[in-house]
């Protein structure tokens, strides 16, 4: 199997301009369709990433956390929110402070949630055994971390900036800088996962998987802001990142992943 098969890639011959063409014309077609239509063409992983198939009863909807890991507060260690302290080496790369807040769709905190973060290293590689990019690894920065809310709903991780790879959606397709977050709310069941942008990154025009939100305005919820305030003196730079799990003004989330 080639890398474009395991990704799911159309054949060679799919360029950055079919892809902006056709998200420009997907996002016309669905604009005031809501929800939004699950597959986007131009993001071609799309249709694999939703059920095929219709919902079915359950006849013990708990039955399923029998067979789920278990979480709790005792689990998350006092270091699990700082990826650059899981080894005993340094690793290379741009310190990053990511914090801000998960609430609900009124504006209330959401605590003692349960955040998890994963991301490629800096030189745009993870730490995973798929992952065939030709990339160096890092031996002190494996790329993933966790930690709980705070009474007022506020998480934050230490870590490096991820680099930017190559993910074979069309030719040349690259993957801007981004962080994966998984928030588990109170059951297993209810996980969901979203990514995080950075402000500035030039790849932010060209990603099938961001342009697949056809809100620009919920799109720019997923890009950081650079708060100054969140910066560690001779440490590293700060970025705000609030998280909003319902309502109007909620996060966009991945399909498939509730």
């Amino acid at each position: 199997m080639t890398a474009r098969q395991e990704y799911g890639a159309p054949p060679d011959g799919l360029d950055q301009h079919v892809v902006d063409t056709g998200a420009a014309g997907v996002r016309a077609a669905v604009r005031g369709v809501d929800p939004p239509p699950r597959d986007f063409p131009p993001y071609v992983g799309s249709r694999l990433r939703h059920p095929g198939r219709p919902p079915f009863p359950v006849r013990d909807p708990e039955a399923v956390e029998l067979r789920g890991p278990v979480f709790g507060a005792t689990d998350v260690g006092p270091l699990d929110h700082d990826l650059t302290a899981h080894h005993r080496g340094e690793p290379l790369g741009e310190r990053i402070t990511v914090s801000g807040r998960i609430t609900d769709r009124l504006g209330r905190p959401v605590a003692g949630q349960l955040t998890e973060i994963w991301q490629a290293n800096a030189a745009g590689r993870y730490a995973h055994h798929l992952d065939r990019h030709r990339a160096p690894l890092d031996p002190h920065f494996t790329g993933f971390g966790r930690c709980l809310t705070d009474a007022d709903g506020r998480y934050s991780f230490t870590t490096v900036k991820p680099g930017a790879y190559p993910w074979q959606n069309h030719e040349n397709a690259w993957r801007p800088a981004h962080i994966h977050f998984s928030l588990f709310g109170t059951a297993f069941t209810q996980r969901l996962i979203t990514q995080m942008y950075f402000p500035g990154d030039p790849l932010l025009d060209y990603d099938a998987i961001l342009l697949s939100v056809p809100d620009e305005a919920v799109r720019s919820c997923l890009v950081a802001a650079y708060d100054p305030r969140l910066s560690v003196p001779d440490r590293s730079l700060g970025y705000r990142w609030d998280i909003v799990l319902d309502g109007p003004s909620a996060t966009a989330f991945e399909e498939g992943e509730r």
